[in-house]
């Protein structure tokens, strides 16, 4: 980044005070100095950049991703982790623990916080919620937490509700968030595909709806009774909107997300048997995707979670029940929400922005990223119009399983 950044009327998105409008902007060694019409530069060493189609914004924020490592390393680093965030627009990361070894001890999360001290990304580590990520002991939660995890997760479903009360009520004393997967894995049972006429069509197991309700429902009880806060990753039904909506109109410590796929495509997209399409939970019905783009919208979801997921070429090269669940998408979530959901209106700007930006710090207790005169420019500049191909020369991940592979999109972070 130069010293001095002029920005000659160019397109604003502040989140947090609701601002899209056109004005000029100065940065002056990473600080936010002038935001106002037509200002008058006095300085002939500033960089000077036409703003015409372009936005500047607050940085982007992924709750929950995946670094391969430690112990995957062919799929990522924690080095291209942050390329392709910083590429994308996402300057702060949230790493799920499921590394080899698992984030869930003091001596995981140090080494994580050495390995990233001078990474471009801020990074956010989840701390395991269990030994190993295993769900028979408790992990030494204080210590995670005195570490400096951002809160915990085992980062899948647990089937037993004793063992969810527990934790839960361990976990209460530190006001950290803990995520919990949604799901019931003895409804679930061998699913891969939502249960629908397509998921009998193309031949593939289904997975009911329920698995995912029951789930939600039964762990709602239980925070009624504990109070702790509670995050609800990956919902996938429109009736866990509904009962979502429910818990926040009582008053439950809920917050919620939704993988970026969930409002792009849905179960027909499957046809194509692509193994970069297996999910878990599956795409849902196109019932399922407009209820959540509608609980994005009345902030009953709180955040669209990126949950980058990179796997190798060899290990996504399989049938598509056979293949692991989860794809990439730091570089690809903000072009294709983008030209999917704001070009086509189903949300406005402010509002994707909001549940990229704003609402992902606020679920983890975090001060909000302020676009106003003196704060550090924590920014994104974005060209919604500059197309592309997605190729995996083109990325800075080391893996490249994405349904867009090899496809033209339209929209990329512009480096200033």
């Amino acid at each position: 980044m130069n010293n001095r950044q002029f920005f000659q009327k160019i397109r604003i998105l502040d989140p947090l005070s609701g601002i899209d409008q056109i004005s000029d902007v100065l940065l002056d060694q990473g600080i936010i100095t002038h935001i106002e019409d037509n200002i008058i530069l006095d300085n002939e060493q500033t960089k000077v950049i036409d703003g015409t189609g372009l936005i500047l914004a607050t940085g982007l924020v992924d709750l929950y991703s995946s670094s391969g490592e430690p112990g995957y390393e062919e799929r990522e680093t924690l080095k291209s982790l942050s390329e392709a965030s910083i590429a994308g627009g996402f300057t702060r990361v949230g790493i799920l623990p499921q590394t080899n070894p698992v984030i869930d001890n003091s001596s995981m999360v140090s080494w994580i916080k050495s390995k990233t001290a001078h990474s471009l990304t801020k990074f956010y580590i989840w701390g395991g919620l269990t030994q190993n990520l295993e769900g028979i002991a408790i992990a030494q939660l204080g210590e995670l937490a005195q570490a400096g995890v951002i809160g915990f997760t085992d980062n899948r479903p647990h089937g037993n509700l004793q063992l969810i009360r527990k934790l839960l009520e361990y976990a209460q004393p530190f006001n950290l968030p803990v995520a919990l997967v949604p799901t019931n894995v003895q409804l679930r049972g061998s699913g891969v595909l939502r249960e629908s006429p397509t998921s009998i069509r193309l031949g593939l197991v289904g997975n009911p709806e329920i698995a995912e309700t029951v789930a939600i429902a039964s762990i709602l009880e239980i925070v009624s009774l504990t109070k702790t806060p509670v995050h609800l990753m990956r919902i996938s039904t429109a009736r866990g909107v509904q009962l979502i909506q429910q818990a926040k109109e009582n008053n439950l410590p809920v917050t919620a997300s939704v993988n970026w796929h969930h409002l792009l495509l849905n179960s027909e997209t499957v046809a194509s048997y692509n193994p970069n399409l297996r999910f878990e939970p599956p795409l849902g019905t196109e019932i399922d995707r407009l209820a959540l783009i509608k609980g994005i919208k009345n902030n009953i979801i709180d955040v669209i979670a990126v949950d980058h997921s990179p796997y190798t070429y060899e290990e996504k090269t399989v049938a598509f029940a056979q293949a692991p669940t989860g794809a990439i998408g730091l570089e690809l979530a903000l072009p294709l929400l983008w030209e999917n959901l704001v070009i086509t209106k189903h949300l406005s700007p402010i509002e994707l922005w909001r549940s990229l930006s704003v609402n992902p710090l606020k679920c983890l207790n975090q001060e909000p990223i302020k676009l106003q005169v003196g704060q550090p420019a924590e920014l994104v500049l974005f060209s919604p119009q500059q197309s592309w191909e997605v190729k995996s020369s083109q990325l800075k991940s080391l893996s490249s399983n994405t349904y867009w592979l090899d496809k033209q999109i339209k929209g990329t972070i512009i480096d200033f």
